[in-house]
């Protein structure tokens, strides 16, 4: 199969987040069985959700890990001119959920699979396909366990995320937390004798906001993002029933996206000890702010200096390396595991998470001539790429 007929395959499936992906997992694994490429399918509790790990080439060797995710984010409530879930291609793009992002890549990676099966390598090629990275890369955690006792571990690992395939060494971590404030419910006619649970959320919120107008003053930079400074923001605020009635529990979610030189921890008790005085200047009894987590995941800061980068650019052609703002499971590999990252895929982000979505078909043969050549140095000879970062 060409990569354009297996990314049309994995369009018409619909695995939004929170539905199934197992259907798309077991439609790969029996494809790369028809090519004598075994499968380790690891699911979820449910088995509804799972993630796939293959390995083509020689046992017992370091190789190559080619990484994607197959959740894409739902398209309710967006206005899509073409089917959402069918691959249509009109005048060089190609269109449907997850064209982008980051079924495109996805599909190259399984052609490269199936080409590499035809080839003596030397140094083996793996795939790892994971599920529920758009809510917070939770899916892959179960392959990151399972690679953590593994023998053997990848030497090296490429994100396929949406870059236009330009090396990208770094993005930003991500700590998503939810603030519960508690109050006194009561008549809204006698509001000053009850206890507001949104006014304290409300002050929150404002601590939130202050605390980011800090790091914006004093905070560390890195001019290789966007947006160069660690970011807190309150994305979703609920409470109170009624008009009438003075709110006894309302909640903010927030998050810290945070630079590799500003600690999340450390700007998470600053936030803690403002809770704490908006509690005590409440002066209520049934006043209270509690914060926990919602999920977290590492940032990725691999120097460009490393290895890894000069093979990746090798590929591709590159020159420079750049940073990008959204998060990959790449920091997990590369912290927990100790495999050297970098995220490198087709398409453009700016085409992500809308609707018609798309991908064009000049990144999608840029990216198979990139895997192309991958295949090739794995069966020119052993591959020597350092874990070292620098």
């Amino acid at each position: 199969m060409k990569t354009l007929d297996i990314l049309q395959r994995l369009i018409a499936f619909p695995t939004i987040s929170a539905d199934e992906n197992r259907s798309l997992i077991d439609w790969v694994a029996a494809l790369l069985a028809r090519h004598g490429i075994e499968s380790t399918i690891i699911a979820d509790k449910s088995g509804k959700k799972a993630n796939l790990y293959a390995t083509v080439g020689p046992s017992g060797r370091a190789g190559v890990m080619l990484s994607g995710h197959t959740d894409v984010v739902p398209v309710a409530g967006q206005d899509w001119q073409r089917p959402a879930f069918q691959l249509t291609q009109d005048q060089g793009r190609l269109y449907g959920r997850g064209t982008c992002d980051m079924k495109g890549f996805c599909a190259s990676a399984i052609h490269a699979m199936i080409a590499a099966s035809t080839r003596p390598l030397e140094t083996p090629l793996h795939l790892a396909l994971s599920h529920d990275e758009e809510i917070g890369c939770i899916g892959v955690r179960s392959l990151v366990d399972m690679l953590d006792t593994a023998p053997v571990r990848p030497a090296i690992c490429i994100v396929g995320e949406p870059t236009s395939l330009a090396v990208a060494t770094g993005h930003k971590g991500k700590l998503a937390l939810r603030a519960a404030c508690f109050g006194q419910e009561g008549h809204s006619a006698l509001a000053p004798l009850a206890m507001n649970a949104l006014h304290l959320a409300m002050d929150f919120a404002q601590a939130v906001r202050a605390k980011q107008a800090d790091i914006v003053e004093n905070g560390c930079r890195d001019g290789d993002y966007d947006v160069p400074y660690t970011t807190l923001h309150v994305g979703r605020m609920t409470g109170g029933d009624a008009l009438n009635i003075v709110p006894n529990h309302a909640t903010v979610d927030f998050e810290i996206r945070n630079l590799a030189d500003d600690d999340a921890q450390e700007i998470l008790r600053d936030l803690k000890k403002s809770a704490d005085r908006i509690v005590a200047a409440a002066n209520h009894p049934s006043a209270r702010i509690e914060i926990s987590e919602i999920f977290a995941y590492p940032g990725l800061g691999t120097a460009p200096s490393a290895e890894i980068v000069s093979f990746v650019k090798s590929l591709t052609g590159a020159n420079g390396t750049i940073k990008v703002a959204f998060g990959t499971e790449g920091g997990l590999f590369d912290q927990r595991l100790g495999i050297p990252t970098v995220v490198c895929g087709p398409g453009s982000m700016a085409q992500g998470h809308k609707p018609d979505e798309y991908i064009t078909v000049a990144q999608l043969e840029a990216c198979d001539s990139m895997l192309q050549n991958l295949v090739a140095r794995l069966a020119d000879g052993p591959l020597d790429v350092a874990r070292a970062r620098d």
